[in-house]
């Protein structure tokens, strides 16, 4: 019987966050989940296509548009509020995994109708993507003042493409590796539609998903006349913003200063920007609904073929 469902396809809706340089709470970086920002989650959506080689084993192909943000502002660790950058990447992804069944109830309710059936798996394998961080400016807090902009608010809703200004000296590829790991589970109802839901996440060898890795470094913009435009999405802190979060710091910990926010020449000793040990990571979480392809089981063929033979060779014969 399960032979004749082999393949299904559908979509893919739901949610998506990273981990990396930007963000954080009330510490420095963390791995897995434990430093992500809830309320910075996005969107992922996609689509799929599965074939099952048996009930313990298939194979997941799937393009995702996967879009994960974040920004400073929204962290309670006093140097990252200070560092005050932001970032979004609406990303594209090809991936292949293999599903390994951990589980399966056939029936359900035990009604006796196999409807609905039931699978859990776990599953890992492969995936390409496209990146583009991309960032907005904030006021700065230097200079003449902009009429109805406040101190670190956005100076307005352009989007400008980090790569191109290399922030930190760094020229990166747009296109990644990733390993999706993870557990989902599906429902088959009829026998012709299936409804899950599954988590992923990706481990990547990129450390630049956010644009940020290593130490304020001078900028080496793609076109030499943005040298400006990159030094200020490279540095986003500003004096009052750096002042203020300096009354709030513990006991003993030395005052943070406007310059270690920024590129200093000569670079004697270049403040971290980032965490370039650890590279970005990111997680969806989503609902699939898909279609069940039928088709006649291996079984069918070889135990009811030979009527369909038959039938044909008695039609060859009335026709003579």
């Amino acid at each position: 019987m399960d032979a004749q469902y082999q393949w299904d396809y559908g979509l893919k809706l739901g949610a998506a966050n990273y981990l990396g340089d930007i963000g954080g709470k009330d510490l420095p970086r963390r791995d897995f989940i434990w430093d992500m920002h809830i309320r910075q989650t996005s969107y992922a959506v996609g689509a799929y296509g599965r074939y099952k080689f048996s009930k313990r084993l298939a194979l997941n192909v799937n393009f995702d548009h996967i879009s994960i943000q974040d920004a400073d502002k929204h962290s309670t660790y006093a140097p990252r509020r200070a560092r005050n950058l932001n970032f979004r990447n609406r990303m594209f992804e090809f991936g292949a995994r293999a599903e390994f069944t951990l589980w399966y109830d056939n029936d359900v309710g035990n009604r006796g109708f196999y409807n609905p059936d039931y699978k859990l798996y776990a599953f890992g394998g492969v995936s390409a993507y496209y990146s583009n961080p991309q960032a907005r400016l904030v006021y700065d807090g230097f200079g003449d003042p902009i009429d109805g902009i406040n101190v670190g608010d956005f100076v307005d809703d352009t989007w400008y493409n980090l790569r191109d200004y290399r922030t930190e000296g760094v020229a990166y590829s747009n296109i990644g590796l990733g390993v999706p790991l993870g557990i989902g589970m599906y429902f088959t109802f009829n026998k012709q539609w299936r409804i899950g839901w599954e988590v992923c996440w990706r481990m990547t060898f990129n450390d630049y998903l956010d644009d940020v890795s290593d130490v304020y470094a001078e900028p080496d913009p793609v076109n030499a006349e943005d040298l400006d435009l990159a030094y200020d999405l490279q540095s986003q802190s500003y004096a009052a913003l750096v002042n203020e979060l300096n009354k709030d710091l513990p006991a003993g910990q030395s005052p943070m200063t406007i310059n270690d926010f920024r590129y200093q020449n000569p670079p004697s000793a270049p403040s971290l920007r980032g965490y370039q040990t650890n590279n970005d990571n990111y997680i969806t979480t989503q609902i699939t609904i898909g279609k069940v392809i039928r088709g006649r089981s291996k079984f069918y063929k070889s135990k009811y073929s030979w009527v369909k033979n038959r039938s044909m060779v008695r039609r060859s014969k009335a026709k003579f």
